[in-house]
């Protein structure tokens, strides 16, 4: 079992290793496999890769992520400037229903709202503008709303558990409650929780997914 002291390592190694990401001005705390986050960055971008880089390290069971986007002076831009930006990215992307979603820029923030007919939209739409200079951070408010009805969600998605090599659905429960989807069990790593959550997604007409999956790191057997 790995101690928090070696796991606070592998982390903070993980962090060192990933070059889009300045380590110097990031605390790492890890008590019972949780990893707690403090300091700052200078964009979100760096922020949602300080994210993904601790997700990866096998042993974090939960991630409590209490980092700032400090924007340097000569990086700062008005909340229009951003706007406008962040409107015309949205529009290129042709994965985003640009005239069904509404934003607002406050406080160099990015508010999204609106609905969408899948999953994937909503996360498209923030990851077009999540990069953009001067933004501290993005609140994804898109509603998803399919037009067609779920049907057999719970077999769809475990089809796609087992197409998946990075998921064990052995240790995997689905239950589906009409658009809601809730999972639950246990997995070895968060990044095969968030897997297990973009399958569940994928299943037409799923507006909700509750992952109740626990990261568990079972003991090998002889």
């Amino acid at each position: 079992m790995e101690t928090d002291a070696n796991l606070k390592q592998q982390v903070t190694n993980e962090l060192k290793w990933e070059p889009s990401i300045d380590a110097s001005q990031i605390g790492v705390i890890v008590k019972n496999g949780v990893v707690t986050l403090t300091g700052h960055v200078d964009t979100y971008a760096q922020k949602i890769s300080v994210e993904k880089a601790v997700k990866r390290v096998a042993g974090v069971r939960a991630l409590a992520e209490e980092l700032e986007v400090k924007i340097p002076g000569k990086d700062k831009r008005t909340d229009e400037d951003i706007a406008l930006t962040a409107l015309n990215n949205l529009k290129w992307n042709s994965n985003v229903p640009e005239e069904r979603i509404q934003l607002k820029a406050e406080d160099n923030w990015i508010t999204l709202e609106g609905q969408v007919d899948w999953n994937y939209q909503k996360e498209a739409a923030k990851k077009s503008i999540a990069s953009l200079p001067g933004v501290r951070g993005v609140t994804n408010s898109i509603k998803v709303a399919p037009v067609v009805e779920p049907r057999d969600v719970k077999q769809q998605i475990r089809s796609a558990f087992k197409r998946n090599a990075n998921i064990d659905a052995n240790h995997v429960n689905v239950r589906a409650e009409g658009h809601k989807v809730i999972l639950s069990g246990s997995v070895q790593s968060w990044a095969e929780k968030k897997q297990a959550e973009k399958a569940a997604w994928s299943a037409p007409g799923v507006t909700n997914v509750k992952n109740e999956i626990e990261v568990r790191i079972r003991e090998l057997t002889m």
